[in-house]
C-alpha cells in the first residue's frame, strides 16, 4: 500500500489552490492524525479548507499514532504526523514546515512538501505546473521564492 501521512499545510494549500485531487492520483491513501484534522477545521482556517475537512474524501483517513515521541521538538500536529508516519512505515510524510521536515528526516522519513507534490503531479500530466504555482501564490502560503524559481525552471516546457 502506498499510504502517506500528511501534516496540515500541504492539505490546506492544495485545497486552497484547487489541486487537492492530485493526492489520490499520486497515493492510494492519505492518513492524517487527529490534531491535523482539527487544525484543518479551525475557525480561522479558510471556509473552503474547513468544508473539505468536515467532509473528508474516502481516500483520507484520520488515525492517531499508538505511541507519541515527546522528544520531537515540533508542534503537536507535526509530532503526531511524524509518529504516525514512522508507525505505519509511510512512503512519505507530507510536510512544509522547515523545522518539522528536519525532525522527520532525522527520524529517517522521506518528506515531500506542497511544491514537490505539484511537481510530481505535473510530471504525470495531472496539473499545469506554472498555473498550479500561480494558484498557490494566491493563498497565504509562505513560499520560498528560490525554491519556486528552481521548480519552475525544472518544469519549463521543452
Amino acid at each position: 500500500m502506498s499510504a502517506v501521512v500528511s501534516d496540515t499545510s500541504p492539505l490546506h494549500y492544495l485545497v486552497e489552490s484547487e489541486a487537492i485531487e492530485i493526492l489520490p492520483a499520486l497515493f492510494q491513501e492519505i492518513l492524517i492524525p487527529p490534531t491535523v484534522h482539527r487544525e484543518l477545521q479551525h475557525e480561522k482556517t479558510p471556509p473552503r479548507v474547513r468544508a473539505w475537512a468536515q467532509s473528508l474524501p474516502v481516500w483520507v483517513k484520520v488515525r492517531a499514532p499508538a505511541v507519541m515521541d515527546d522528544s520531537l521538538n515540533v508542534d503537536q500536529g507535526e509530532k503526531e504526523a511524524i509518529c504516525l508516519a514512522r508507525e505505519v512505515k509511510a512512503v512519505a510524510l507530507l510536510i512544509d514546515d522547515r523545522k518539522g521536515r528536519a525532525e522527520a528526516l532525522r527520524c529517517g522519513l522521506r518528506v515531500a512538501g506542497t511544491i514537490g507534490l505539484l511537481e510530481a503531479a505535473a510530471s504525470r500530466g495531472l496539473v499545469d505546473f506554472p498555473r498550479a504555482i500561480q494558484r498557490l501564490r494566491q493563498t497565504n502560503a509562505r513560499l520560498d521564492e528560490k525554491l519556486i524559481q528552481a521548480a519552475l525552471t525544472r518544469n519549463r516546457p521543452r
